[in-house]
C-alpha cells in the first residue's frame, strides 16, 4: 500500500513537469510569434499580407495595427525616389547614370532623379504586387527600365549641341512625357550634318515625330507600363549631362564659334546702328539748318512784306496828301481868283503899294545927299506946281509910277461916301 502511494506521487509530479514544459514551450512559441499575429502599418506605407494557407492578399493603405494572422508581409512606400546618378551620395555608391546617344553620333550620360507614387487602390496594387513582388523589384525592373527606354528614344530627337543649348528643356520634357505616356512613334529621314569626330560633313539620320491623324497628338508606339500599373512619376530632375570628351570639346568649339559669330554680328549691328545714328543726326542737323534758313527767310519775307505794306500805305498816304494838297490848292486858287475878280486885287495892290512906298521913303530918309539943287534960278511959278518943291514932286512921281505899275486907281469914286 505504501509503495502504491509513492508510485502515484511520482507519476503526478512527472505529469506536472511535462505540463509545465509544454506550457513553457507554448509560451515561448507565442512570444516569438507575436510579430506574426499583428502588423503595425505606418502612415507612409502600403502593407500587403498574404494568408499562410489560402494565399489571399490583404492590402492596408491606412496607418495603425492590422491583423497579420501569421501571413507573409510585404511593405511598399506610398512614394519613393529613384536615383539614376553618377554621384556616390545620390542613390547608392555605384554609378547608376543612364547613357544616351544623340542623332549626330555623340554620347553622354544623364544623372538625376524622379519621384514616383504607388497606386492607392486594391486593383492597382494587386497588379504591381503579383508581378513584381517587392518595392526594389518595382524600382529596378519597372521604373529604371521605363526611364532607360525613354532616354534611349529621346536621344535621336536632337543633336549633342541641341541638347547642350536650345533643346535642353526639351530633353527633360521628352524623357518625362515618354516615360509617363509611352514612347513616341517616329520616322527617320536623312539630312546633312557635321561629324563630331572628324568635323566633316556627313549624312545624318534625323528622327521626326509621327502625328496621329485622328487626335492631332504625337502617336505612341505603346502605352507606358507606368500607366498600366497606375504608377505616377513626377519631378524629373536632370542634375548633370556628362558628354564624352570629344563631344564636349566639339560642343565647346561650336559654342565659341557661335559666340564669335554673335559677337561679330553684335559689332556689325553696333556699327550699323552708329552709322544710322550718324546719318540720322546729320539729317537732323541738315533739317535744323534748313529750317533755320527757312525761319530767316520767313522773317525776311515777313519784314519785306511789312515794308512793302508800309510803303504801299505811305504811297497811299502820299497820294491822299497830294490829292488833298491839290484840292486845297485848287480851292485856294479858286478862292483867290474869286477875290481878285471881286475887288481887282485891291488888297494885294495896296499891300504892294504900301511896301514899295514904305521902303522908298525909308531909303530916302537915309539919303544924306541933296535931293534938290542948292541953287535954283527962276521964281516960284503959279499953277499946279506952285508951292511944291522938288522933293514933293519926286515923291509924287514915285507914287504915280508905282500906282501905274500896279494899275491902282487911287481916286475915290463919287458917291463912295454914301
Amino acid at each position: 500500500m505504501g509503495n502504491f502511494e509513492n508510485n502515484s506521487g511520482k507519476q503526478s509530479s512527472t505529469r506536472k513537469v511535462v505540463v509545465g514544459v509544454i506550457v513553457g514551450l507554448l509560451a515561448l512559441v507565442l512570444l516569438f510569434s507575436l510579430g506574426s499575429v499583428a502588423q503595425n502599418v505606418r502612415a507612409d506605407e502600403i502593407v500587403v499580407i498574404q494568408a499562410p494557407l489560402s494565399g489571399h492578399l490583404t492590402f492596408y493603405f491606412t496607418p495603425g495595427l492590422k491583423w497579420q494572422g501569421f501571413g507573409h508581409v510585404t511593405i511598399y512606400h506610398k512614394e519613393s525616389q529613384y536615383w539614376f546618378s553618377a554621384m556616390k551620395d545620390q542613390g547608392n555608391r555605384q554609378d547608376q547614370s543612364i547613357r544616351i546617344r544623340f542623332n549626330d553620333g555623340g554620347h553622354a550620360t544623364l544623372s538625376g532623379s524622379v519621384r514616383w507614387k504607388m497606386p492607392l487602390n486594391v486593383d492597382g496594387m494587386t497588379r504591381v504586387h503579383t508581378l513584381y513582388g517587392s518595392e526594389e523589384a518595382v524600382k529596378q525592373a519597372l521604373i529604371r527600365t521605363v526611364f532607360e527606354k525613354a532616354v534611349y528614344m529621346t536621344g535621336p530627337l536632337m543633336s549633342s549641341k541641341e541638347s547642350y543649348a536650345e533643346k535642353r528643356n526639351d530633353l527633360i520634357f521628352y524623357i518625362n512625357d515618354q516615360a509617363e505616356k509611352g514612347v513616341y512613334k517616329t520616322k527617320t529621314k536623312e539630312t546633312k550634318g557635321v561629324d563630331l569626330l572628324s568635323g566633316k560633313e556627313k549624312t545624318i539620320n534625323v528622327v521626326d515625330l509621327v502625328v496621329d491623324p485622328l487626335t492631332g497628338d504625337v502617336a505612341r508606339q505603346e502605352v507606358s507600363p507606368l500607366k498600366t500599373y497606375e504608377i505616377v512619376t513626377y519631378n524629373l530632375s536632370i542634375n548633370e549631362v556628362k558628354y564624352d570628351t570629344i563631344v564636349e570639346q566639339q560642343i565647346v568649339s561650336q559654342q565659341k564659334a557661335i559666340m564669335d559669330v554673335q559677337t561679330a554680328i553684335a559689332l556689325s549691328k553696333t556699327a550699323e546702328q552708329d552709322a544710322i545714328k550718324a546719318e540720322e543726326q546729320g539729317k537732323a542737323k541738315a533739317a535744323t539748318a534748313k529750317w533755320n534758313q527757312e525761319v530767316i527767310k520767313a522773317q525776311a519775307v515777313t519784314e519785306a512784306q511789312q515794308k512793302k505794306e508800309v510803303a504801299d500805305l505811305d504811297m497811299q498816304a502820299a497820294k491822299f496828301t497830294k490829292e488833298k494838297e491839290i484840292l486845297l490848292g485848287e480851292g485856294e486858287s479858286a478862292r483867290k481868283r474869286l477875290v481878285i475878280n471881286a475887288d481887282g486885287a485891291l488888297t494885294q495892290k495896296l499891300q504892294t503899294y504900301s511896301d514899295v512906298m514904305g521902303k522908298a521913303f525909308d531909303a530916302l530918309s537915309k539919303y544924306t545927299g541933296n535931293i534938290v539943287p542948292l541953287l535954283q534960278t527962276g521964281g516960284a511959278g503959279s499953277g499946279a506946281n506952285s508951292g511944291e518943291n522938288g522933293f514933293t514932286q519926286f515923291m509924287q512921281l514915285m507914287s504915280a509910277k508905282v500906282a501905274k505899275d500896279l494899275s491902282l486907281d487911287m481916286s475915290i469914286p463919287k458917291g463912295a461916301s454914301k
